[in-house]
């Protein structure tokens, strides 16, 4: 999902996250090394050209169901609306659109491209401004990002900010989590969505929650072996009938999809295991063995319940976490959320601390698709206001009405889904930090050390220093405190967000100095 910066490779001589590029034939794809082959026509040259562009009135980060929803709106009361995200097209995750690099078959991709197809013609009808491939990687407050894409650096100003970056998903830390062919869910849902490959013949999918149905059932649907499915929430039958009559009240349409993914997996043969975690990978190239267990109701694994899957691919997801840098950066107010990580404050418009910034969708609170794009019209409508300019007034009541009805759905929907936190993790060479090859025994020997806060474990393991900056790791990092402390983390003692944000070149930083 763009985040790790693992992937970054050299695409036609330009610095890629190969996870944000479809394929397309004659590209030029190299591994990020200090002598990379020149691309073909002459070599790059390091420092790109300062580009000037207009001040929009509002400045939207994130293409995704928020921030389209929040432009589309903005846009058609008149306002100048520039949104910026950091692929190749529109869509975000949920309404992710298919590459055009190869021939693409729409009638194996889930229905939701041709709805964020449909969401992205009205935007650009509105007359809204899109500028893709852009990567915001630094911040001034109150108002001020800096942004690059192939032809250069700038600067934007806007009157004001709607933050819609979306989330990412969480990683699950176990024996194993690193061997190539362990992915999560997302990863496996763009692979299939962006460019219809599969990411394996013999796929394990394993976490927590509605995605990993989805995609479960997905796979199977593009002819993928998908040799089970490990839930770690309980039985559905188990959670309380008002929760299931709950969701069925508020949005009939999606239980039905639901249904439908169960029933595309149950007449595919596919097991589906409740009340299961996933617990180790095993391969030296590539995974080839996943193994799963039962836990109870406190999420301790029960002895002799493992289950292990020849596979070439497993899957995981465990829930996601809001990308939040910029917020942060932009000096929003944070504070902890219920399952780990910090959330912006804002309030019912979706205005932060920051009077010029708006959070709408998962980037603030994860609530799926329906409430970003509920979030994202409320945010541009109260922007458009701030400016001097009314929307539709049926279009707020609208957007409140569906924002209600999904939230009570939403809540329904994790009442079914509720699970205990996965297993401890014991293991003493397992990684935390993958980006800097820390494990939990070097985690450990500073907390022996009487260290708790984590700003001081970071500088004695290097844990978080990597290019992902303590994204995938901090959190996990944090509950480990918090258990040997027996008390929560200071939000100020999180990771501080440093520029860039995401992986850029040096060219890239010194040129922007310069600005």
């Amino acid at each position: 999902m763009g985040v790790c910066g693992e992937c970054s490779v050299l695409v036609d001589g330009v610095q890629r996250r190969a996870c944000l590029e479809y394929a397309r034939e004659g590209a030029e794809i190299f591994p990020m090394q200090p002598l990379a082959p020149a691309r073909a026509g002459g070599e790059k040259p390091l420092f790109q050209e300062r580009r000037a562009i207009s001040t929009p009135d509002i400045l939207i980060v994130g293409a995704g169901p928020a921030g389209l929803a929040g432009a589309r709106l903005a846009a058609s009361a008149g306002l100048k609306v520039l949104v910026v995200d950091e692929r190749s097209q529109g869509g975000g995750q949920y309404f992710k659109q298919p590459g055009s690099g190869f021939h693409i078959d729409s009638h194996r991709i889930d229905s939701q491209f041709a709805k964020g197809a449909c969401r992205i013609t009205e935007a650009q009808a509105a007359g809204v401004r899109f500028l893709f491939e852009a990567t915001v990687w630094s911040a001034f407050p109150p108002n001020e990002l800096v942004v690059s894409d192939p032809t250069g650096t700038f600067e934007i100003k806007a009157s004001r900010i709607i933050l819609s970056p979306g989330a990412y998903e969480r990683a699950h830390i176990f024996p194993g989590w690193t061997i190539p062919g362990v992915m999560t869910t997302g990863a496996a849902q763009t692979l299939l969505r962006g460019s219809q490959t599969a990411p394996g013949r013999r796929v394990l999918v394993a976490g927590n929650g509605p995605l990993n149905l989805q995609v479960a059932s997905e796979l199977v649907r593009s002819g993928v072996d998908v040799v089970a499915l490990a839930e770690l929430a309980p039985p559905p039958w188990k959670a309380p009938p008002l929760a299931t009559l709950a969701m069925l009240w508020n949005a009939p349409g999606l239980v039905w999809e639901g249904a439908r993914h169960l029933a595309a997996l149950s007449s595919a043969g596919i097991p589906i295991y409740s009340s299961h975690v996933l617990v180790s990978a095993e391969g030296d190239e590539k995974v080839r063995r996943g193994t799963i267990a039962r836990v109870d109701a406190n999420g301790a694994v029960l002895a002799g319940s493992q289950k292990s899957f020849d596979v070439d691919s497993i899957c995981m997801g465990y829930g996601f976490l809001a990308q939040n840098e910029m917020a942060r950066a932009l000096g929003c107010t944070h504070r902890l959320g219920e399952t780990g990580g910090l959330v912006t404050e804002r309030d019912r418009d979706g205005r932060t601390s920051v009077p010029e910034v708006f959070v709408a969708g998962d980037a603030a609170s994860l609530g799926g698709a329906k409430i970003a794009e509920a979030q994202g019209m409320i945010s541009g409508a109260a922007a458009a206001a701030d400016l001097g300019f009314q929307v539709s007034r049926s279009a707020i009541y609208a957007a409140k009405r569906l924002l209600k009805r999904h939230g009570a759905f939403q809540n329904a929907l994790w009442t079914v889904y509720r699970a205990p936190p996965p297993p401890d993790l014991t293991e003493a060479n397992v990684l935390i930090c993958r980006c800097e090859e820390v494990d939990l025994a070097g985690v450990g020997a500073a907390l022996d050390e009487k260290l708790r806060g984590l700003g001081a474990i970071k500088r004695v393991s290097r844990l978080g220093m990597g290019r992902c900056q303590g994204r995938y790791c901090s959190v996990k990092l944090a509950e480990l405190v918090e258990r040997q402390c027996g008390e929560a983390i200071p939000t100020d003692d999180y990771f501080a967000p440093r520029s860039p944000f995401k992986p850029v070149t040096i060219g890239t930083v010194v040129d922007a100095s310069e600005m």
